[in-house]
């Protein structure tokens, strides 16, 4: 199981308190991640990537074992302790401002 923290306005949009946890088919990559929570949390479709061009909303970046993923292909590995469960893939809101 992988364990995934959202931010608060995604918790809320999907009903989902704390972690979710999702079993993913095939190799442990973003891209699998985010196509088991969509598939589990249809309330996200959209949400996380954009629609048309399958990448990651701009406020959106996600974290694993200390390490900004954000940068990464979508069809990278996650790190053995996000699929372990050991440690969980965040997801966190960016904020900007001036």
């Amino acid at each position: 199981m992988i364990r995934i923290q959202l931010p608060f306005h995604l918790q809320t949009l999907a009903c989902i308190k704390g972690e979710a946890m999702i079993e993913v088919e095939g190799p442990p990559t973003l891209r699998s991640v985010i196509d088991a929570l969509e598939s589990r949390y249809p309330a996200l479709s959209g949400t996380i990537r954009d629609y048309a061009t399958q990448q990651r909303r701009s406020f959106l970046r996600f974290y694993a074992c200390e390490k900004d993923l954000s940068h990464q292909s979508l069809d990278a590995q996650l790190p053995e302790d996000v699929v372990s469960g050991k440690e969980p893939l965040l997801v966190i809101g960016a904020i900007a401002g001036g």
